[in-house]
């Protein structure tokens, strides 16, 4: 879609007008953002992800108990939960986190679709949350671009400015609640269904249902620090750099005090170091890599058989197309004269500049490949991966999640 074509989703603004005007700078309130939206995941279905080995969830009750019994203002817990877990639970003021259920249910996968007006791999996952009414995880801030689409029930909403990385937080607590919070004038709002809140990073929040079956989806973006971008950069480069490559001073001249570090010492130190890492070529390998690294570990799953060129242009040919993995990350940089990196789930592929675009883009994964070049070769790897898959059975082959 063109950049300057209005969207619902942004309130009727284009990509443009919202990149210039909020995105990083400001909040905002999308009223009827999904119109008629209707929530693709039940409470009872979000609680039975939350009870999955491997699926990251949190349970955050404002008024639990220690461990010897006491009465604390906060407690978080995190999962696998059992259904003893959830019986337990008040009435109120409870929330359930889950994270990346993106991963795991190809309707909220979906979702995504709907802010490609962003880099993909910008995009981090979807968390959902689930609340009875009085549920929060507190008033926080967050380090990253959100979008807080409200699925069911209802959620206010109050935000308090910047905050900045010396606000005092509570301790005691696996969250960063804020020790004070105080609602800046007209930021105070009640979401329904399909509305949804933009926060820029650094904005203190604080998000409480005021319904039975609150559930809100948090769309997240990934954004390095500079010390995981400084350490994971030098990291990658330092295994690629020869053992002989070291500070050397040929023009050492007598020293004037010999336990002294001089001007001299720090000049060649900063001029290794310097030109080591300057290379733009290694600093795009790099960035793509980090950028589609996958969020956890065990993800994606490797195919059980290698997959055969034949069988691939034969399913292809015969209209099942292929799919892009819930949770897989897919980017490309055009070298010129054709020739690409496709970046997937960390690692980098060179191939032709059409295919790269075309998988690293949001178009169809069906018949139209085979007439790209190394096509069958670079598909084939990907099935084997885990990266790309077939529809599953009872799905409808033409939808193109």
């Amino acid at each position: 879609m063109p950049s300057d074509s209005p969207l619902t989703l942004l309130g009727g603004r284009s990509a443009r007008d919202f990149l210039r005007e909020y995105w990083q700078k400001k909040p905002l309130l999308i009223r009827g953002a999904l119109p008629d939206f209707v929530s693709p995941l039940a409470p009872e279905e979000l609680a039975g992800l939350a009870c999955e080995e491997g699926v990251e969830a949190r349970l955050v009750e404002e008024h639990g108990r220690a461990d010897d019994g006491s009465p604390r203002p906060w407690q978080v817990s995190h999962g696998p939960f059992d259904d003893a877990t959830f019986a337990r639970l008040p009435e109120r003021d409870w929330t359930l986190l889950v994270q990346a259920v993106d991963h795991y249910v190809p309707e909220v996968d979906a979702l995504l679709a709907q802010f490609h007006f962003l880099p993909r791999w910008r995009l981090d996952d979807v968390m959902v949350s689930y609340a009875p009414p009085g549920g929060s995880v507190g008033p926080h801030v967050d380090q990253y671009d959100v979008f807080l689409l409200q699925g069911s029930g209802v959620r206010r909403w109050q935000l308090g400015g910047v905050a900045g990385d010396d606000a005092p937080i509570l301790e005691g607590i696996d969250l960063k609640i804020l020790e004070r919070f105080t609602v800046e004038p007209g930021q105070d709002w009640r979401l329904e269904p399909g509305d949804m809140l933009y926060l820029p990073p650094g904005i203190a929040h604080h998000g409480v249902s005021e319904s039975a079956d609150c559930m809100t989806y948090s769309v997240g973006f990934r954004a390095l620090s500079a010390d995981e971008s400084i350490t994971s950069f030098a990291d990658y480069r330092g295994e690629q750099l020869p053992d002989s490559l070291r500070y050397a001073d040929p023009d050492l001249t007598p020293a004037a005090h010999p336990g002294e570090i001089d001007d001299a010492a720090l000049a060649r130190m900063r001029t290794l170091i310097l030109e080591t890492l300057d290379d733009p070529a290694q600093l795009l390998q790099w960035f793509g890599r980090a950028m589609t690294q996958p969020k956890y570990p065990d993800h994606p799953l490797a195919a059980e058989a290698p997959t055969e060129g034949d069988s691939l242009v034969a399913a292809l040919r015969a209209g099942i197309p292929l799919e892009r993995t819930p949770g897989s990350r897919f980017a490309c940089r055009d070298h010129g004269e054709g020739r690409a990196t496709l970046f997937v789930d960390g690692d980098a592929i060179s191939c032709d500049v059409r295919l790269a675009r075309h998988l690293a883009g949001d178009a169809p994964l069906d018949a139209a490949l085979l007439a790209l070049p190394e096509a069958t070769e670079i598909v084939t790897g990907l099935l084997d991966r885990g990266s790309l898959g077939w529809p599953t059975e009872g799905e409808d082959d033409t939808e193109d999640a």
